[in-house]
């Protein structure tokens, strides 16, 4: 049986984002109680990363799947096709509802188009990539190229 996560994209007490320092890229640091929470909030911190701000009457929704063969790939994988989606078709999403079995990941997306957003990201990197076990969950430091 897959484990359901459905979850308005807002911050809770076991969950959290913080921009971090970065050389010449911008680094997130995120943490949250399990897998599924860690995607969730870096969806969050990216999007906050990137300033958008989202069209009040011009809701959509999209389908994602992902299969890949660890948790590395799967948040990169899952983040730059949130990225393709900013860029290609000018959205935005602040409702998302994950679904995981092993490392299938099954993703619905409700948001809107982008009226503004202050920076783009052009990439989401493995560079230092590693989602560690934490006495209170799962954290890692997400690099995105800009």
């Amino acid at each position: 049986m897959p484990y359901n996560y459905t979850k308005t994209m807002q911050k809770n007490a076991l969950s959290g984002h913080e921009e971090r320092p970065h050389t010449a890229d911008w680094a997130l640091y995120v943490w949250g109680p399990d897998f599924l929470a860690l995607l969730n909030e870096a969806a969050i911190g990216m999007f906050a990363l990137m300033g958008g701000h989202l069209k009040e009457d011009s809701r959509q929704s999209r389908h994602l799947s992902f299969i890949e063969p660890d948790r590395e790939t799967l948040l990169v994988s899952f983040l730059s096709e949130l990225v393709f989606l900013n860029e290609s078709e000018q959205l935005g999403f602040d409702r998302l509802q994950l679904s995981l079995r092993g490392l299938e990941l099954e993703v619905d997306l409700e948001g809107s188009l982008i009226v503004g957003q202050t920076k783009q990201i052009k990439a989401v990197t493995y560079h230092n990539l590693e989602i560690s076990n934490t006495s209170m969950g799962l954290e890692t430091t997400i690099v995105f190229d800009v």
